[in-house]
């Protein structure tokens, strides 16, 4: 049962998918095998998604409440199925404590090998990296660190460091988990392109700008979500196509991988989105595998994915049939 795939030649990944979904949850202890795109489909993603937030305190949970007993479980099952997991990483601030989205400016003394903030630092990134190495799997995990960094949200975004420390931050990064030995593959993936001038130009200037180096990446991609809904999509497909193309120039030029790294509508209030926004995307880029986010089970209209009973479920099911 758990070797059924849904085989596409561009992956399909979903946050959490197999540990909670809309009216549903596995957080609780609960040992009923289940996933969202399962429910939908009757086959597994090829592709599943889990954060590390949280990790770097030594917590038993994630920001998301998800266990990370459950998370190890899941990628362990995922790559027994011969499926992939990607993982992203919301860390803590390391000089206040607050969350990823503390905005407090820490940059150069956590980079600084004498302030106690770079130890805090160092500890946080060195307890990640000693999870994903103690994971066995065949498959490297794809992972996705200090992502939509071109966005002034994050204590690593743009507004709070700049290229030369973001680059500084990801070889910190990489050097700590090569201690460990850790194989997975590295990937770049910066948000809105709106620091330079509207032209294609512009976009490709300010991915380049923060590009940590060829020998740091694997993939790049770019996060962009569908904010509304039919009246969000022109506003959409700009920011998307324009991403997009920054990123495909620059892995064509570095001769990286290409991805979505995430997307997504939420509640999905555009009627066909998945087979009328998305599909013709992901057709138009090289991409490797598309990644949306999570099907909350705690807050009603925060889900990306069509439930079972949702009135968009078969549109979902076309477009999965012509990915």
């Amino acid at each position: 049962m758990e070797l059924s795939f849904i085989l596409l030649l561009i992956l399909f990944g979903h946050q959490d998918d197999v540990c909670y979904g809309h009216e549903w949850s596995r957080l609780d202890g609960d040992t009923t095998y289940r996933s969202c795109i399962h429910d939908v489909t009757g086959q597994y993603p090829q592709l599943i998604g889990f954060d590390l937030g949280g990790m770097e305190l030594g917590q038993p949970c994630n920001l998301d409440s998800v266990p990370f007993t459950l998370i190890r479980q899941e990628i362990i099952r995922q790559d027994k199925r011969g499926g992939r997991v990607t993982v992203s990483w919301h860390a803590r601030h390391p000089l206040t404590g607050g969350t990823a989205w503390d905005t407090t400016s820490c940059m150069t003394m956590a980079l600084d090998t004498q302030s106690a903030v770079h130890d805090t630092l160092v500890h946080y990134i060195s307890r990640v990296a000693q999870f994903i190495a103690s994971v066995p799997t065949t498959s490297p995990l794809i992972f996705r660190p200090w992502h939509e960094n071109s966005g002034n949200w994050f204590w690593w975004g743009r507004h709070a460091c700049d290229s030369t420390e973001y680059q500084q931050l990801w070889h910190l990064t990489r050097t700590i988990f090569d201690q460990y030995n850790v194989q997975v593959e590295w990937v770049f993936s910066p948000d809105k392109l709106t620091q330079y001038d509207a032209s294609p130009q512009g976009a490709l200037r300010e991915m380049t700008d923060y590009y940590p180096g060829d020998e740091y990446v694997d993939i790049i991609g770019t996060d962009c979500y569908h904010f509304g809904g039919e009246e969000g999509t022109e506003d959409y497909l700009y920011r998307a196509h324009r991403q997009l193309s920054a990123a495909a120039a620059l892995a064509e030029q570095h001769h990286k991988r290409l991805a979505f790294t995430e997307t997504g509508n939420e509640g999905i209030r555009c009627a066909h989105w998945y087979t009328r926004v998305l599909l013709p995307l992901c057709h138009a880029y090289p991409i490797e595998y598309v990644h949306v986010w999570r099907n909350a089970w705690d807050i009603e209209t925060h889900y990306y994915l069509p439930y079972s009973h949702h009135s968009e479920r078969e549109d979902f099911i076309q477009f999965i049939h012509q990915l």
